[in-house]
């Protein structure tokens, strides 16, 4: 049987490969959020408390345009909505955990994280498994390597940014990070359809108060690549969740361009 020793290890080998990724953007979140104005306790206090890189990103682009709490809070939580299909997904193979355990696991459920985690539960014979009845302690240990990497990250992010001459202007520091996001999304014609009339929204709807074109615009391009991936047999394997991400950082986007246009 692996022991509570092996699996956490395990989850940390086995995400090991992905962290390498992460750092660069853990570093451009803490460059971006100054350059929007956020000081520098609360941009780390964001990653201790939200952890969520997307919606990171996404805040300090909203922040750095103006936009109201409601609509920042709203956009996070349309962006974040696909942590609850990584939770039912996850939910079978850690549901006789007690309460904390629940609690913690589900703090440190992220995309990479998931990824890592769902697979290798689904390497066992049956959820009543008892070579892998530690198997909890492999997502804590994939889930704590992402959360330091993502710590201290972000901490020479911001520290970077603190170096760099007040006269050097950032301002598009976060429109560079959203083109980084979203092409590499780009992978069918669904996301392509999703991303393109998000943007299309976002520029028409671009009069609406409160800067609501990005909500509309996130809710329109999310529904037209889900509609997509209907009728497209070849997009069956783009998942939900990519789909949102991908609609909503192409959103910002096209909001961070109109802004700077107009």
């Amino acid at each position: 049987m692996a022991t509570r020793h092996s699996e956490f290890f395990a989850g940390i080998r086995n995400i090991l490969p992905i962290l390498a990724g992460t750092v660069p953007f853990g570093m451009i979140y803490g460059v971006s959020a100054l350059a929007a104005g956020i000081p520098a306790i609360t941009a780390q206090m964001m990653s201790c408390i939200v952890f969520a890189g997307s919606s990171q990103f996404v805040i300090v682009q909203l922040v750095a345009v103006g936009t109201p709490p409601i609509v920042i809070v709203f956009t996070a939580f349309i962006i974040n909505i696909r942590h609850a299909l990584y939770s039912a997904s996850v939910a079978p193979y850690v549901k006789r955990l007690d309460a904390r355990w629940k609690w913690l696991l589900a703090y440190l459920l992220t995309d990479e994280a998931y990824i890592v985690t769902i697979t290798h539960f689904r390497t066992m014979r049956s959820l009543d498994d008892k070579e892998h009845s530690n198997r909890h302690w492999y997502f804590l240990g994939a889930g704590i390597a992402l959360w330091t990497t993502w710590q201290a990250s972000t901490a020479l992010g911001i520290f970077l940014g603190t170096q760099i001459p007040p006269g050097w202007s950032l301002d598009f520091a976060s429109t560079l990070t959203f083109i980084a996001l979203v092409i590499p999304s780009i992978k069918d014609r669904a996301t392509v359809g999703a991303a393109l009339v998000a943007g299309i929204v976002a520029v028409l709807a671009f009069a609406l108060p409160f800067k609501l074109n990005i909500a509309v615009a996130t809710i329109v391009g999310i529904a037209i690549g889900l509609g997509l991936e209907q009728f497209l047999p070849r997009n069956k394997q783009q998942s939900g969740k990519n789909m949102i991400k991908e609609t909503t950082q192409a959103t910002m986007q096209e909001e961070m361009n109109s802004g700077e246009v107009l």
